[in-house]
């Protein structure tokens, strides 16, 4: 038995969706996971896309990552960081 050359259809087009797009679509594929009541078929599909959709959140969080460390790494990249508590917070 063979495996398919390509990404399964449910998946393939996962890899073109921003960031916010993949986790918009990963909450609305959960929420219909949770609520059940689909047939066996349907819900392994649903499973597979959320995989695909997870991974591809978590991709693009790292690559963002590392973006965000490389501008810190270069001179003059570095943010002070600031520590707000709520008790410096002002009272109105």
């Amino acid at each position: 038995m063979t495996e398919p050359a390509g990404p399964a259809p449910a998946t393939a087009d996962v890899e073109t969706l921003a960031y916010d797009e993949a986790f918009a679509e990963l909450q609305r594929v959960v929420a219909a996971l949770e609520a059940g009541g689909g047939s066996l078929e349907s819900t392994i599909g649903q499973y597979e896309r959320a995989v695909a959709l997870q991974r591809r959140c978590e991709r693009l969080l790292a690559e963002a990552e590392l973006r965000v460390q490389q501008l810190m790494a270069r001179p003059g990249g570095a943010i002070a960081a600031v520590d707000v508590s709520p008790e410096d917070a002002e009272e109105e």
